[in-house]
């Protein structure tokens, strides 16, 4: 298998330099840690907690700023590889060799209409779990976290947003060893509650106009996203 290292930035934040979904998988079916996706945002916010979990983890590139910010130090293979599509890859793969799944993440009808649009897609996938994302007191939390080890699962998704998700995940791989992936909203997506950008603009890398388009509210973040690449411009990222 070709030999993977972190990229540090200046700030301190590591992403792996993945070229495709493929690599990706190859490369975590051997390290059995959590998948954090990696954003502008995330590097140009990131604190010493959110940098730590990025850090000894994966992180990989989920966005465009981050994809710019790995060819500015030197790797121009680097891709941009969308959470939302990486972890159906992850699916499609792994449900192939038999690996087993557990979903964590959404309201109830979200989970389970996920859990049923997953049957219908990918047959004979082994399910051993899964619950919503609303974990009211730290006895659900645990009682979520000894299903995990009883079940033993490949695999687990958790969509529960940054950094809770990632958190939950870290106690969880303390005691079960898996993959894990933090998803925040792809549950909502892949079932249709929320509708992604067109595949143009996705195509595009326009995402994040598209986003600002039908959300004009995000106009502030999107002022960070400006200040990020120009911080890359200028190698400071």
């Amino acid at each position: 298998m070709k030999q993977i290292e972190q990229v540090t930035l200046r700030n301190g934040v590591k992403i792996y330099p993945f070229s495709s979904n493929e690599e990706l998988i190859d490369f975590v079916s051997n390290e059995k840690k959590i998948l954090v996706a990696v954003n502008a945002e995330k590097i140009l916010h990131a604190t010493e907690q959110t940098k730590s979990i990025i850090n000894n983890n994966i992180g990989y590139s989920d966005g465009i700023g981050a994809v710019m910010a790995l060819q500015k130090h030197g790797f121009p293979d680097a891709k941009k590889l969308p959470g939302c599509e990486l972890w159906l890859k992850i699916v499609e793969a792994l449900s192939k060799e038999g690996k087993t799944f557990y979903l964590v993440g959404g309201k109830q009808e979200v989970i389970e209409n996920t859990i049923q649009q997953l049957r219908k897609e990918f047959s004979g996938i082994q399910i051993v779990g899964y619950r919503n994302g609303y974990i009211q007191s730290e006895e659900e939390k645990n009682h979520l976290i000894g299903d995990v080890v009883a079940k033993k699962p490949d695999v687990v998704f958790v969509a529960m947003g940054s950094p809770k998700q990632e958190l939950l995940m870290e106690e969880m791989l303390r005691q079960h060893k898996a993959i894990y992936q933090g998803l925040g909203g792809s549950f909502d997506v892949y079932t249709g509650s929320v509708k992604r950008a067109p595949q143009w603009w996705v195509s595009h890398n326009l995402e994040f106009a598209y986003r600002l388009l039908k959300q004009p509210t995000r106009i502030k973040r999107q002022i960070h996203l400006v200040k990020f690449l120009l911080m890359v411009k200028l190698g400071k990222i």
